[in-house]
């Protein structure tokens, strides 16, 4: 009978990942408040990364902490936004949303890794006008889909996508998603995950060996500590979980 990791690995490898996430969510909410403020009731980015916060067990002391320090009330690290694009293998886009306190090792990182799995960095615009941004709601499988899409269009959504799972996607225009969100809250039906990201308007499908290049290349790009999210139109079937 084999054995697994020992259960301090375990919680060794549980803490190395809860510590990307809150690095991650710290730094979106310096920015945040930097950008708009520390009152989240008036800065809905602000809102969303201290809800991202909450839903991770990020205490508020630390989340507190984290916004003092972006608006000068404690001494703390400016981080700057930074996009790049490019290609991973078989010619899929991909978005890399960065923070960092350092713009040369940020796309020495990201070069790097593009590279190591058979893509290649691009300029700037050479993939986003495939993506579009907006607001997402998911709804695991099992949720009431009459009632989602009833509180969906009520609460002024663009569009509700029902998959073959029973899962459910509402989407919003970015500048309506705080609002939709609340209503969908306050209607009972609060979602699985919520945020503002980018869509691909047509997926590329890759299988094989390429398929698994780009798994391998999202997922390298997704554990960095200065990215904050990728994005890409890949289709990898059963390589996505790999």
């Amino acid at each position: 009978m084999g054995r697994g990791p020992s259960i301090e690995a375990r919680k060794n490898a549980e803490d190395a990942r809860r510590g990307k996430i809150f690095t991650k969510i710290i730094r979106e909410i310096s920015v945040a408040a930097r950008a708009g403020g520390g009152d989240p009731a008036g800065n809905p980015r602000l809102r969303s990364a201290i809800d991202k916060g909450l839903a991770a067990n990020m205490s508020k002391d630390v989340i507190e902490r984290a916004i003092k320090k972006a608006t000068g009330e404690l001494e703390g690290v400016e981080y700057e936004e930074i996009r790049y694009e490019g290609y991973a293998p078989g010619g899929v886009a991909v978005i890399v949303d960065c923070l960092t306190d350092n713009r040369v090792r940020t796309v020495a990182d990201v070069r790097h890794a593009f590279g190591k799995f058979g893509g290649n960095l691009g300029t700037e615009g050479s993939v986003a006008f495939m993506f579009r941004k907006l607001g997402v709601l998911s709804y695991a499988a099992g949720v009431d889909e009459e009632k989602v899409t009833e509180a969906a269009i009520e609460a002024g959504a663009d569009d509700i996508v029902a998959y073959d799972d029973g899962a459910i996607d509402v989407l919003t225009a970015p500048e309506a998603f705080a609002g939709v969100k609340a209503a969908m809250e306050a209607a009972g039906l609060a979602p699985a995950i919520a945020e503002v990201t980018m869509r691909a308007d047509n997926d590329i499908a890759v299988e094989g060996e390429t398929a698994q290049q780009v798994a391998k290349l999202l997922h390298w790009l997704e554990d960095m500590d200065d990215v904050q999210s990728v994005h890409s139109n890949a289709d990898l079937g059963d390589a996505a979980y790999a």
